[in-house]
C-alpha cells in the first residue's frame, strides 16, 4: 500500500515534522496550509492516506471522524487521521503518547505529585490526560480560570510544573509565565517547547538544579506513533531515541568564546566548511549595525555603547538553530549574554597561548594589556563554557577538535 501523508495546519512555517518522518519511513510528507473553510473538502477528498493535524485544527477535524480513539474522545481533539480503505476516517491524538514518552525520557517522577499545567489549550488537555494516566495530580493554570496566575501562591506546594503555553518559543525567547523561586518543593520542570532547546523557564530550572526537559522528545515520539498508524507497522522505541539525538544535535548551535585574536572567526569558518552549518561572526554583525569597527566604536563611543549593541546582536544570534557563532572576545563580560547563547547551543572556549594572540584592531588588548585582560576574563570564560579546546595545531585541526567536542556534548543528552 502506498503511504501518502503530511501535516495539516493554517500557518506551518518551518516544521521539523517532514525531517522526522523522512527518518521514520519512505513515504511522502508534504505540508498542507489552508484556511478553515477548505478543511471539509480536504478531509473528504484529499489525496492522502494519513495526515497529522496541528493548531488550530485539532478540534476542527473532530466532527468529521467516523471513529476516534479513546484518548481523542476523552480530550475532544485529533492530531492524526487515517483514511480507511472504505473512505471512513479514524482519528487519534498521539500527543498523549508523545508527552508520556517525554516524561519517561527525562526520568522525572510525576506519580502522586501535584503538577501545575500552565495553559488551557489543546496541548494542555493532552498533557493533563497523560499526567492522569501516570498517576499525577494535574492542576490547569489559565489566565482567567479559578486557578490562574494571580493566585499561584495557593500552589506553592507543587512538585512539578509543565509549560504548554507558547511563552518563550522562538522567536520571542526570554519570556516565561512563572518564577520557579515561588515553588520551593519542585522536583521537575517540563516545557513542551523545543525551539529554543532551553526556554527561560528551563534555564532557570537548570540554574536551580531542578531536573528538566524540553518538548523535542515529545515531538519525535508522537511522530513515531503517528507513523505506526500510517503504515500499520510497529516501530521500536530505539528509533525515537536515535532520531531525537540526531535532531537535537542538528538544531543546536556551536558557540565559540575566547580571548580577542585567539582565532574564533577562523575556526567558525572552518567548522562551517566541514559541517555545512552556517557561520556568523558577532563582531562583523555589530560592525555592520554600527557602521563602525569595534576598534573605532570603543574609542569613539565608549565600551558600554559597544557592549549594548553587542548584546542585542548576541540575542539575535542565540535564536538561531544549527549555526556556528563566533563571539567577540568580551562577550562574557555581560552576564546577560549567557542565556541567549546557552538557550540553543553548546559554548566552547578556544584557548590559545597569550603570546600568540593577535593585537591588531583590538583596542582593549592594546590599552589594558593581554595579561591583565585575561586575568579579568578567565573566570568569566570558564563560567560560560561547556567545554574548552586548546589551539595547538593548524586551523583545520582546531575546527575538527571543536566539532568532536561539540558532538561529545550533544551525545551527553543535553535537553
Amino acid at each position: 500500500m502506498e503511504i501518502r501523508s503530511g501535516l495539516l495546519g493554517r500557518k506551518l512555517g518551518h516544521s521539523y515534522s517532514p525531517q522526522i518522518h523522512a527518518m521514520l519511513g519512505s513515504y511522502e510528507y508534504p505540508l498542507y496550509e489552508m484556511e478553515e473553510e477548505k478543511i471539509e473538502i480536504f478531509l473528504r477528498s484529499g489525496n492522502w492516506t494519513g495526515i497529522n493535524v496541528t493548531i488550530p485544527y485539532k478540534k476542527t477535524v473532530f466532527p468529521y471522524m467516523t471513529e476516534v480513539s479513546e484518548a481523542s474522545r476523552r480530550i475532544g481533539s485529533v492530531n492524526t487521521v487515517i483514511r480507511r480503505p472504505d473512505g471512513s476516517l479514524y482519528g487519534d491524538i498521539t500527543d498523549v503518547y508523545g508527552f508520556t514518552a517525554m516524561v519517561m525520557h527525562t526520568g522525572i517522577e510525576v506519580k502522586g505529585r501535584k503538577t501545575l499545567v500552565l495553559g488551557n489549550g489543546g496541548a494542555a488537555a493532552a498533557v493533563k490526560a497523560a499526567l492522569e494516566d501516570l498517576g499525577a495530580r494535574p492542576v490547569i493554570i489559565s489566565r482567567r480560570g479559578e486557578d490562574n496566575y494571580t493566585n499561584l501562591d495557593r500552589h506553592a506546594d507543587a512538585g512539578i510544573i509543565v509549560n504548554t503555553t507558547p511563552l518563550g518559543m522562538y522567536p520571542n525567547t526570554g519570556e516565561t509565565a512563572v518564577d520557579l523561586r515561588d515553588f520551593p518543593h519542585l522536583e521537575g520542570v517540563l516545557d513542551i517547547i523545543y525551539n529554543p532547546a532551553k526556554t527561560k523557564l528551563l534555564l532557570q530550572a537548570e540554574e536551580m538544579g531542578i531536573p528538566c526537559g524540553n518538548g523535542l522528545y515529545m515531538l519525535v515520539a508522537q511522530a513515531k506513533r503517528s507513523s505506526e498508524l500510517f503504515t500499520g507497522k510497529a516501530i521500536p522505541d530505539s528509533e525515537t531515541d536515535r532520531i531525537y539525538r540526531a535532531l537535537s544535535a542538528s538544531m543546536q548551535n556551536i558557540v565559540l568564546i575566547g580571548m580577542p585574536g585567539c582565532g574564533k572567526s577562523t575556526a567558525a569558518a572552518n567548522i562551517s566548511r566541514l559541517t555545512g552549518r552556517p557561520s556568523f561572526d558577532s563582531d562583523e554583525i555589530t560592525e555592520k549595525r554600527a557602521g563602525l569597527k569595534p576598534s573605532e566604536m570603543i574609542p569613539a563611543l565608549g565600551e558600554k555603547a559597544f557592549r549594548d549593541l553587542e548584546h542585542a546582536v548576541l540575542e539575535d544570534l542565540g535564536k538561531l538553530s544549527g549555526a556556528v557563532i563566533a563571539t567577540g572576545g568580551g562577550a562574557v563580560v555581560r552576564p546577560e549574554n549567557y542565556a541567549p547563547l546557552h538557550q540553543n547551543g553548546v559554548i566552547i572556549w578556544l584557548q590559545r597561548p597569550l603570546a600568540e594572540l593577535s593585537y591588531e584592531g583590538r583596542p582593549l588588548s592594546l590599552t589594558v594589556g593581554v595579561e591583565k585582560l585575561y586575568e579579568k576574563r578567565e573566570a568569566l570564560y570558564a563560567s560560560f563554557a561547556d567545554a574548552a579546546v586548546k589551539i595547538t595545531g593548524t586551523p583545520e585541526d582546531t575546527a575538527k577538535a571543536v566539532i568532536q567536542t561539540a558532538q561529545d556534548l550533544f551525545s551527553e543528552g543535553s535537553i
